[in-house]
C-alpha cells in the first residue's frame, strides 16, 4: 500500500491522531500544527472528510445538535492510524537522510586551515 499523503491529509489525519473532533476544530488543529501554512477552507474539508471516511482512514465518532445544527465528530480509524504511522516513518527517514547530506556538504565546504609554523620574529 502506498502510503504517501499529501501534506493536508497528513495534518488531518495527525490532528485526528490526539482524538476525535468536529470540522471546524479540525481545521484549527491543523493551522495549528502547520504553524499558519496550511489553511482549510469547509468545503475543502469536508470533501477531504468524505474521501477519508470512504477510504477507511477516518470513521465518523458521532453526531450532536448544537445550536439547531448537527455536529460530526471524526476519528482517526485503525486503518488511518497504521498509515500515519508509515508515512511518519516515511518522512523521519527522509529527513534522516537529508540532514546527513547536509551535515556532509557543510563539513566538506569548511576551508581547511593551513598548518601553523612554529617560530616568531626574529
Amino acid at each position: 500500500m502506498d502510503t504517501t499523503l499529501r501534506e493536508p491529509t497528513f495534518l488531518i489525519l495527525t490532528a485526528l491522531a490526539g482524538g476525535p473532533l468536529h470540522g471546524y476544530a479540525i481545521i484549527r488543529e491543523v493551522a495549528t500544527l502547520s504553524d499558519g501554512r496550511l489553511s482549510l477552507r469547509p468545503g475543502t474539508l469536508y470533501g477531504a472528510l468524505d474521501r477519508l471516511t470512504d477510504t477507511g482512514l477516518v470513521d465518523l465518532d458521532r453526531e450532536e445538535q448544537v445550536d439547531g445544527r448537527l455536529r460530526r465528530y471524526y476519528r482517526l480509524s485503525p486503518t488511518g492510524e497504521s498509515t500515519l504511522a508509515a508515512e511518519t516513518e516515511r518522512l523521519r527517514r527522509n529527513v534522516e537522510v537529508a540532514t546527513a547530506r547536509l551535515r556532509a556538504r557543510s563539513h566538506a565546504a569548511r576551508p581547511a586551515t593551513a598548518p601553523r609554523t612554529a617560530g616568531g620574529l626574529a
